[in-house]
Parts: C-alpha cells; sequence; structure tokens
C-alpha cells in the first residue's frame, strides 16, 4: 500500500478570493472544509500532488507557489492519475475522488504554457467527496484505502 503525507493545506474564503494556508482544517462529511468557499456538491475538496506540481513547474520553467495551482490540499508520495472512485485517507478523514480537476484559465494567467501543460496525466490533481468529520493536520499521514 502505497502511503504519503499531508504537504499543506489551504482554505479559500471567496470564489476567485485568496488562498490562505493553515496548518490544520476540519472536514465535515458531504460538506468539505469548514469555511472553505466551496461546500456540499461533489467539489467538496481540491488534491494536487507535490511530484505532479514539482514536474509542471520544470516543464514549464516556472517556480510558482503551490498555493497558485488554487488546490485545498497537496499530498505527497500518492499518485492521484485516474483514482477516479478510489478513496484517500487523509489523516482521519476519508475522501472518496470523484474526479480530476481540470485547469481553467487562472493557471495560464498564473504562468503562460502552465493550463496546457496541467490537461495530461491530472496535471490538476482530484477533487472528491468527504466521508468523514474529522481535523487533519500538515504532516498527517495519506492513504488509498480501497
Amino acid at each position: 500500500m502505497t502511503s504519503g503525507k499531508l504537504e499543506a493545506i489551504w482554505i479559500k474564503r471567496a470564489k476567485r478570493g485568496p488562498m490562505d494556508r493553515k496548518e490544520s482544517a476540519t472536514l465535515v462529511a458531504n460538506r468539505g472544509i469548514v469555511d472553505n468557499a466551496d461546500q456540499g456538491r461533489r467539489r467538496q475538496v481540491t488534491i494536487i500532488a507535490q511530484e505532479r506540481w514539482a514536474a509542471l513547474m520544470a516543464e514549464v520553467g516556472a517556480t510558482l507557489d503551490p498555493s497558485a495551482r488554487r488546490a485545498n490540499l497537496m499530498v505527497s508520495g500518492v499518485d492521484l492519475a485516474h483514482s477516479r472512485g478510489k478513496t484517500l485517507q487523509v489523516g482521519p478523514v476519508r475522501i472518496q475522488i470523484y474526479n480530476e480537476t481540470r485547469p481553467c484559465e487562472r493557471m495560464e494567467e498564473a504562468h503562460p504554457g502552465l493550463q496546457a501543460a496541467m490537461k495530461t496525466n491530472w496535471g490538476g490533481g482530484a477533487f472528491g467527496i468527504v466521508l468523514d468529520d474529522g481535523e487533519i493536520r500538515i504532516g498527517d499521514p495519506v492513504q488509498w484505502v480501497d
């Protein structure tokens, strides 16, 4: 079983608003992250992989902070590609991956060529539904549970 670590947490206060880095976050089943702009529906939590972000930065010749991706969580040691339907355990919370997060035009605004580079191999990360209530912290273990 591949295991990794939760490297970063960001909360978006409002649509198109800034991403606030946090040390911990409270997640609510079938809702998402407390105080995050995106609540309910299928896109409750967005996740990027640290390794994939580093590869993207090398590909486009950039050194952007990962918060530029506008995801809620950054994990290391787990591959998010083609994970639709799988369940990711982050600390005490399970997140069912619903699909790939498609890169939007804001990625092109962040750096020319980034949006196109992110369109392959789940470069935009994944999004999913929160299955459990709980608090997660940077450094928590991350692993696939199915």
